[in-house]
C-alpha cells in the first residue's frame, strides 16, 4: 500500500458499513480519501476520529444518483486535491420487491444506484485519471455473490441480483476497454457474501438486523476493507479481476 500514500481515493457510500470501514483503512495507510454520501454528517464524525492518522478523510455530500452532483463532486476534487487515483464504487441498495408484484419505483431505485450511478462515477474517475496521465489507477466495484448466482428464495431479491449481474458484466467490459486503450489502469470486482451492515434494515422488509445477522454466518465491514487493501497492494503487473469473499459456513 506504500505507493498509494498521499494519493487520492473516492469511496461512495462512505457513511456506514463497507464504505466507512474502507475509508478508515485507506486513511490509516496514508491515502487522501473523499467520502461521498448523502448522510455527510456520519462521514464528518469518522473524519474527526481519524485526525491523527497519516491520511485524511474529506466528507463530501453527494447523491450519486444525480449526475450533476457527481460532476460537481469530481470538480471539487480536481480543484482541491488534483484528481482521483482510486475509485471504490461501494454505494448500493436493495429493496423488498418481487418481479411479480413490484413496486416498479423500487426497481428504479436499485437500477439507478447499483448500475447507473456506479457507471457515472466510473466515467468521471477515468476522465480524471486520463487528463492527468495517471496510468496506474484502480477502480473497484463492490459487487456481491448475488451477482454470480441467485440465492435461495429466502434471500433472493431478483432486481438486486440483476443489478449485481450487471456489475459483473460492466467489470469485464471495462477491463477490455482499458486493454484496448493500452492503459495499466485496473478494474476489480469484489463480491462479498453476507456482510453485517445497515443494508438489511434499508431494504424495507421490516427485518430486525440483529435477529437477521445473529442467525447467519456473516462478515463485517472491515473484512471487506481488508480485501480491498489486498487488491490495491498488488504490483502493477497483477490484476485481480474478481475476488469472492464469504463468511466461513455460508451455505449459498
Amino acid at each position: 500500500m506504500q505507493r498509494w500514500a498521499g494519493r487520492v481515493a473516492v469511496v461512495t457510500g462512505a457513511s456506514a458499513g463497507i464504505g466507512a470501514a474502507t475509508a478508515e483503512e485507506l486513511v490509516k495507510n496514508g491515502v487522501k480519501v473523499v467520502g461521498l454520501a448523502r448522510r455527510v454528517d456520519k462521514i464528518e464524525v469518522l473524519a474527526n476520529n481519524l485526525k491523527s492518522q497519516p491520511g485524511k478523510l474529506y466528507p463530501l455530500k453527494c447523491d450519486i444518483t444525480k449526475e450533476t452532483e457527481v460532476q460537481e463532486a469530481f470538480k471539487w476534487i480536481k480543484s482541491n486535491l488534483g484528481g482521483v487515483d482510486i475509485l471504490i464504487n461501494n454505494a448500493g441498495v436493495a429493496k423488498n420487491s418481487k418481479l411479480s408484484t413490484g413496486p416498479v419505483d423500487s426497481w428504479r431505485t436499485i437500477l439507478d444506484l447499483n448500475i447507473l450511478a456506479l457507471s457515472v462515477c466510473t466515467k468521471e474517475a477515468l476522465q480524471s485519471m486520463k487528463e492527468r496521465g495517471v496510468d496506474d489507477g484502480h477502480i473497484i466495484h463492490i459487487n456481491s455473490t448475488a451477482g454470480h448466482g441467485i440465492p435461495n428464495s429466502e434471500f433472493a431479491n431478483l432486481m438486486y441480483c440483476a443489478s449485481k449481474y450487471a456489475v459483473t458484466a460492466l467489470t469485464e467490459g471495462l477491463r477490455r476497454e482499458l486493454v484496448q486503450q493500452k492503459t495499466k489502469i485496473k478494474v476489480t470486482s469484489v463480491s462479498p457474501g453476507i456482510v453485517k451492515t445497515e443494508f438489511a434494515a434499508a431494504t424495507g422488509s421490516g427485518v430486525d438486523p440483529e435477529e437477521f445477522y445473529g442467525g447467519l454466518p456473516h462478515l463485517v465491514g472491515k473484512d471487506v476493507a481488508d480485501v480491498i487493501l489486498y487488491v490495491l497492494a498488488t504490483p502493477p503487473h497483477v490484476q485481480i479481476h474478481e475476488l469472492t469473499v464469504r463468511p466461513t459456513s455460508q451455505e449459498f
